[in-house]
């Protein structure tokens, strides 16, 4: 593994291989710069559909070492690597971890400064906890998934970002690395229970803060932010594509209907009887022609009118190549690592194998 670099240099972490928000957690503190060393089942185990879920992007920038953990001596191999680490992190329902014999209880007996970082859905307690689910289950129980779609029919079924990435990863990174800053100014360790279920009802502050004056109604399709508003939702374009229409402010809503020749309208954007005829005028003349024509129509302007883009049209936005915001790796465009810093910046490392004996001698 390449010397680390990057503003965690120096920090060391066992990440129990898992699907989820796991890897997505571990790549984003190995990109910054966490040495991160990844224990999975050995090659040929027993194989499930998700094996090898992280693949190039998910699994980049550390090291992985294969190890049984149902075998006492890679059990005793783990906790001898353990011993060096300043964090675990694992998602396992709870108790698993403790029945392999190195959950928080054992690993803490060995290194009483390390933080043990548990991610699940339903967190471990509560009378979910011990149930099996997913994302779309996670987001039900919160209030987040009511709040979207048309309201005439059930939910859509969102991308995994509000849940297992929005408030599952990220409120693990961010529970880690305090609990991290703790035990460095303590010399005690502890356990970080992230669940998605905590995670997405922080997420919504903003509407449960709104609700209770009035300001968001507990409906979905009836609100500024919910697709509700002419004038914050996407439209059809006339060869099948779409734009995404965010012009919330005044000056930038008189930009954009100057743009459509629509001004002479006389809208109102408060007025919220006048909303359905707005999304007809604006549906219509977004779908008389091309979503690129429009793209470059408001390309110079603060209308905020947006393509909306593709997996692959993404890499290739003059903004994103501009930030760098993707990078090329063995040929493929893939997310290059954030947040962008000028003093440590975060880098991309190639991932290897290694054994339990190299990587407590890294750490040691």
């Amino acid at each position: 593994m390449t010397a680390r670099t990057g503003p965690l240099a120096g920090v060391r972490i066992v990440e129990i291989d898992a699907i989820g928000p796991i890897p997505l957690a571990a790549m984003l503190l190995a990109d910054m710069g966490a040495d991160v060393i990844r224990i999975a089942r050995p090659p040929g185990a027993v194989a499930a559909a998700w094996d090898d879920v992280g693949g190039d992007v998910l699994h980049r920038s550390r090291d992985v070492v294969w190890l049984n953990l149902k075998a006492p001596a890679d059990r005793d191999a783990l906790l001898d690597l353990i011993d060096r680490a300043d964090a675990l992190i694992e998602g396992y329902r709870p108790g698993v971890m403790e029945r392999l014999g190195i959950g928080p209880e054992a690993c803490l007996a060995r290194n009483p400064r390390l933080v043990f970082g548990r991610m699940t859905g339903w967190g471990q307690t509560g009378p979910l906890a011990l149930r099996a689910g997913h994302d779309l289950n996670y987001l039900a129980i919160t209030g987040a998934l009511h709040a979207m779609g048309d309201g005439m029919s059930p939910p859509p079924v969102p991308l995994n970002l509000v849940g297992d990435y929005g408030g599952g990863a990220m409120f693990l990174i961010a529970g880690l690395l305090a609990a991290i800053l703790s035990a460095r100014s303590t010399g005690r360790g502890q356990v970080v229970d992230a669940a998605i279920t905590d995670g997405v009802p922080a997420l919504m502050s903003l509407f449960h803060a709104w609700t209770p004056k009035g300001l968001w109604l507990d409906a979905p399709a009836s609100n500024l932010l919910d697709g509700a508003s002419p004038f914050y939702r996407c439209y059809r374009c006339a060869d099948g594509r779409d734009v995404a229409v965010g012009c919330l402010e005044p000056q930038f809503f008189a930009q954009m209907v100057e743009a459509l020749d629509l001004a002479d309208r006389g809208y109102d954007q408060a007025d919220r009887a006048g909303w359905p005829a707005m999304e007809a005028d604006l549906a219509a003349v977004f779908y008389s022609r091309p979503r690129d024509h429009w793209a470059a129509l408001f390309a110079q302007t603060d209308a905020c009118v947006t393509p909306v883009l593709s997996l692959a049209e993404a890499p290739l936005h003059p903004h994103n190549i501009a930030r760098h915001s993707f990078v090329t790796r063995h040929g493929e465009a893939q997310p290059a690592p954030a947040p962008k810093m000028n003093g440590t910046p975060p880098t991309i490392t190639e991932p290897g194998e290694t054994t339990v004996t190299a990587a407590i001698a890294r750490w040691s």
